[in-house]
């Protein structure tokens, strides 16, 4: 194990099946690692308007994302945790991410960065494995009780300026960082980012980054 302390910059989407293989892929590199790993929230479509400017109707989307789902599949450690057929049977259409964007930035105000990873990876089970509609504030508020933060508490902090000006402030890093996607993991010290793989080849290069520092 190296002692280099590494700061990463995780920018994420709920909804994104690639950060869904990933972010565990994170937690167990954090353990072998001195790994500072800073969440950062990065919507790719903030409402049904945008998602049907993108994907022409919110039927389309489904479909198109589904198909991405099963791509995810492919590369995931966990492929039985994709729950396609379920979600495309789902009786709601596909939840965009800026709700769960919201309620990731509210949990980090009960709990700092271990609250918000605690959400993520909670929002991300309901959505792939349960298929539930996190665009729905009483399946967050749920969501959030069974991690054991205070759902009431949440539910006022995704409605406040404060928690939504965080949001906004990550949209603003991507931009500075010319982020385009999720998932995207930048280590602060190098500049490098991370190319999204099976988690020795992750190892690898946070262990080659780690000596450029020590």
């Amino acid at each position: 194990m190296t002692r280099a302390r590494l700061t990463l910059d995780f920018f994420h989407d709920v909804v994104c099946g690639w950060c869904f293989n990933l972010s565990p892929r994170l937690r167990l590199l954090a353990g072998e690692f001195d790994l500072d790993i800073r969440h950062r929230t990065f919507v790719l479509q903030a409402g049904t308007a945008e998602m049907i400017a993108r994907f022409g109707s919110m039927p389309a989307a489904k479909t198109e994302i589904l198909g991405h789902w099963r791509a995810c599949m492919a590369a995931s450690d966990t492929p039985d945790a994709f729950n396609v057929d379920a979600m495309a049977a789902a009786p709601f259409a596909y939840p965009h991410g800026l709700p769960g964007a919201l309620a990731c930035k509210a949990a980090e105000r009960q709990g700092g960065q271990a609250a918000h990873w605690d959400m993520f990876d909670a929002i991300q089970r309901a959505h792939l494995t349960d298929v539930r509609n996190v665009a729905d504030m009483r399946v967050l508020a749920n969501v959030a009780a069974e991690i054991g933060l205070d759902a009431a508490r949440l539910i006022d902090d995704m409605a406040a300026d404060a928690t939504g000006d965080r949001v906004e402030a990550d949209r603003r890093e991507a931009r500075r960082l010319q982020v385009r996607c999720v998932p995207t993991v930048i280590i602060r010290e190098t500049g490098h980012r991370l190319v999204n793989g099976p988690v020795e080849d992750l190892r690898a290069q946070i262990l080659a980054n780690a000596r450029l520092v020590a």
